[in-house]
């Protein structure tokens, strides 16, 4: 059977590479599907960077795990289903293009999916040293990178305080090195200087040149030892409601797959976030064929603000700004110890996946937190202990999830749904979610409405209807309830957000959508009567129309409106952004740019829009107010070796002389940033 798959893939090859050509990923499109619905409080940079880190280096087809493919959020679970049990029957696959030979694998599936993974060559060698190995592996580089607002910012005046004004220069630099091969090694190193901060050389004072370095070496499938990760690193088990960085989607238009969180384990740390890296040594053992132990441990300086009196320090704030720029801001820095430590045994056959999580965090300094009407279980004190389990189960084209855990000090949390086809045209998900009060975790991601998986209940029902291969229509309704008061909404409250998404597709250059979504939440009106503050109703409503076209093999547009309204109690508001984007594919050069017009009545209108940037960077900024954006990028590949970016980018606005606030200041109603990176391969 294998011989005549072989016959039948290989003969239409040339034809199929001219459809389906093999380039460097180019996560802009991705991104701009996933994270199409950018109004939630997610650190959307640092997701980014992490997608960005998983999904720049292509996934080996032959090799990849269920966990592998979801992480992609491009392929349904029917897909991945009939993708394995090809592998499974017909052995490794001899191209990507043999994906045209599985049920379910259309080619508008295959080139989405093609630029991010590979088949790697059978021949190629994985014995021999690692030295070797790391010398002679392609996926090596090493960025430099310069950025600068042209403008001059307040705090950089010679007429500020001395206690205020920045120390360093206006620009930002930034350097990565990293080399690696999926499932086998990965070392590297990254460091950053934001504008404002100063060079130096203190050791004493934990300074070594830049403000902050981040540093990694990782090995994986050596023997039992699965995988091992020194220095930086990050982690994903269960369903993240106790570990769990940034790589949870959240609500989008991607409806179906970004509910369930994919069990990734360990994984090295490479963003410049200076508040959600742990530091130390994390390592998965095969105990036995079916069982695996990973443990962890994390010492770490953080951030925070200390008060002292004649007795006790207390922590009063933790700050992740990671901004070190004048001597306020670098009285908080790497004030206080963290120890985090931790294990997960995990159960895995066949279908079933499973694990019991034990994690412990204690501060060298206590939290004291200054109390408000919002804030009563919120934690307090040096330790933190939580214990859960979690369990995956795949039944036919169903895969069904679920994570509980307790707070040894306080509440529980649980988490569970499940998500999959009910046919070859449709997709769901349901999901029940609930997170008390007194659930109290740190570096957890769950599927939540909040930013943090406290003081809330849940309800999700997400579906895909795949009318042909040109239309397609999908959306979701969450309902969820919160107990207890919260931030900005004073009483327990209710609330629903709904999304309804129609797709069309003529061809595979030709991508129309519309899009409609609505929200309602509890929010504390602006006065406050003799002490008692006053709540209503707020409602969001957002509307999206765009058209991604090609006119030229060479030439790629895309053309956008945004529209929101907000409403609570008699106050009434809108926005809408208008913007045009070209990309010109002229070979070794490439060019994009944006012309953008925003008018936005207050900032609940603020327009979310992805945008172009440098490799490994990410833009998403908030059209608010009214004006005028546009940005230009540049690439030129000089050889396989070496590329350099340059990108443009200035806000124009006609509703004000001053652009931001304190020091952060602009006399003016421009802002121009400037971007260079340079990328050199071994």
């Amino acid at each position: 059977m294998k011989w005549l798959i072989t016959i039948l893939i290989q003969i239409p090859i040339l034809l199929l590479a001219q459809d389906f050509p093999k380039k460097e990923i180019d996560l802009s499109q991705l991104a701009d599907e996933l994270f199409a619905v950018p109004d939630q409080d997610l650190n959307y940079e640092e997701l980014y960077e992490n997608m960005a880190q998983l999904l720049s280096h292509p996934i080996n087809l032959n090799q990849a795990t269920e966990e592998d493919l979801r992480i992609l959020n491009i392929l349904s679970e029917s897909q991945i289903k009939n993708l394995l049990q090809h592998r499974k029957e017909n052995g490794n696959l001899i191209s990507v293009y043999e994906l045209q030979a599985i049920a379910g694998f259309d080619p508008t599936t295959i080139a989405r999916l093609t630029p991010f993974v590979e088949v790697s060559d059978p021949g190629q060698r994985v014995d021999m040293p690692l030295l070797k190995r790391m010398l002679k592996e392609d996926n090596n580089y090493f960025i430099t990178r310069y950025e600068r607002t042209l403008e001059s910012k307040q705090g950089f005046k010679p007429e500020v305080e001395d206690a205020r004004r920045y120390q360093g220069s206006p620009d930002r630099l930034y350097f990565r090195f990293r080399t690696s091969k999926p499932g086998d090694f990965s070392i590297g190193f990254t460091s950053e200087k934001d504008a404002g901060e100063k060079i130096k050389w203190n050791p004493a004072n934990k300074y070594y040149g830049f403000d902050y370095w981040s540093f990694h070496m990782q090995l994986q499938n050596k023997g039992r030892l699965k995988n091992l990760v020194l220095g930086d690193f990050q982690n994903q088990f269960g369903q993240g409601l106790l570990l769990g960085n940034s790589f949870g989607l959240g609500k989008g238009s991607e409806t179906i797959t970004t509910t369930r969180r994919s069990n990734l384990g360990f994984m090295p740390y490479t963003s410049v976030n200076e508040a959600s890296y742990m530091r130390g040594a994390a390592a998965t053992v095969g105990v036995t064929t079916n069982l695996y132990l990973s443990v962890f441990i994390s010492h770490t300086y953080r951030d925070a603000s200390v008060t002292t009196d004649t007795t006790n320090a207390t922590i009063a704030s933790f700050q992740s700004t990671g901004l070190h720029r004048n001597r306020r801001e670098l009285t908080t820095r790497k004030k206080i110890t963290e120890i985090y430590y931790g294990g997960v045994v995990q159960y895995k056959i066949n279908n079933l996946d499973c694990g019991i999580v034990f994690t412990s965090l204690e501060f060298s300094t206590p939290v004291v937190r200054t109390r408000s009407v919002y804030n009563q279980f919120t934690f307090r004190g040096k330790e933190n202990t939580n214990t859960g389990l979690y369990i995956n189960y795949n039944l036919q084209n169903f895969t069904l999830y679920s994570e509980i855990a307790k707070t040894l000090s306080g509440g529980w949390g649980l988490l569970i749904g499940t998500l999959g086809s009910l046919s070859p045209q449709l997709d769901v998900a349901i999901q029940y979610r609930k997170y008390e009060r007194d659930f109290r975790t740190f570096y957890s991601n769950p599927f939540a409405e909040s930013s943090i998986p406290q003081n809330e209940t849940g309800l999700y029902w997400g579906w895909k209807y795949r009318i042909n291969r040109q239309y397609t229509i999908a959306g979701y309704t969450d309902l969820f309830r919160f107990p207890w008061l919260r931030y900005q909404s004073y009483v327990p409250s209710t609330g629903h957000e709904w999304l309804l998404r129609f797709s069309y597709m003529p061809s595979r250059h030709v991508t129309l959508y519309t899009q409609f979504r609505e929200e309602k939440k509890v929010r504390n009106l602006s006065e406050a009567k003799d002490n008692l503050f006053y709540t209503a109703t707020g409602t969001k409503r957002n509307y999206w129309l765009s058209a991604d076209y090609k006119i030229h093999p060479k030439v790629k547009l895309k053309t956008r409106a945004q529209f929101s309204t907000y409403k609570i109690s008699r106050i009434f508001t809108k926005g809408m952004a208008i913007y045009q984007d070209i990309n010109l594919d002229l070979g070794r050069f490439t060019i994009s740019g944006r012309y953008a017009l925003f008018d936005t009545d207050d900032y609940e209108n603020r327009q979310y829009a992805y945008e172009n940037n440098v490799w490994l960077a990410y833009s998403l900024p908030a059209y608010y107010g009214v004006g005028v954006r546009h940005h230009i990028l540049a690439e030129y590949t000089f050889s396989r070796h070496l590329r350099i970016w340059l990108r443009y980018a200035q806000y124009r606005y006609t509703d004000r002389d001053t652009i931001g606030s304190g020091l952060d200041m602009i006399n003016g109603n421009t802002k121009t940033d400037l971007t260079i990176q340079i990328r050199w391969k071994i």
